[in-house]
């Protein structure tokens, strides 16, 4: 038997923030949000492992570019327009600062950066990346606008000592 799930993502989960946070609004601090998911990712590999928690991020990730793009860019019908209105709303969100450096549509290939990004920028360097939610978030945006499934890897990050966050991402056959 199935267990009942309490949190299947809906935007009714997000609140009324006018109504809940009359004085706050809908800001919050970067360091809040890190702390947040820092302390989520620590508790989870605990639990289940680095690879694992990466995956959960990773489709975290993907379930939020989805609905993100199901909200705000459904309508989005050309390839100029969805990465223009994606480039705002990043921006509009404190997400970071989307950038395309190369795209080959017949191809089913892009090379975006993310700067400024919400999850890493300003962090100490590491040996790894740490961007498997925005991974997911990138490939869940793409697959919504094209119908394709996509690979999206980031090869660049700030946390290798890159001053950038920069994603592959290619159509998985």
């Amino acid at each position: 038997m199935e267990q009942k799930r309490k949190y299947k993502f809906s935007w009714d989960l997000l609140g009324d923030i006018k109504d809940g946070r009359p004085n706050m609004g809908n800001t919050t601090r970067v360091e809040m949000y890190r702390l947040m998911q820092f302390t989520f990712r620590d508790i989870i590999e605990r639990e289940v492992g680095c690879d694992k928690t990466d995956q959960i991020f990773f489709d975290a990730g993907k379930l939020a570019g989805q609905e993100l793009f199901k909200q705000y860019l459904k309508g989005v019908k050309d390839i100029s327009d969805f990465i223009n209105q994606l480039q705002q709303l990043m921006k509009e969100f404190g997400i970071g600062i989307l950038r395309v450096e190369d795209i080959d549509l017949e191809k089913g290939e892009l090379v975006l950066t993310v700067s400024e990004d919400l999850d890493c920028s300003g962090l100490p360097e590491k040996e790894y990346e740490f961007c498997t939610y925005d991974e997911g978030f990138i490939c869940g945006l793409l697959e919504s606008f094209t119908g394709k499934s996509f690979r999206v890897k980031e090869i660049d990050c700030w946390c290798t000592g890159d001053r950038t966050c920069r994603f592959q991402a290619k159509v998985s056959d």
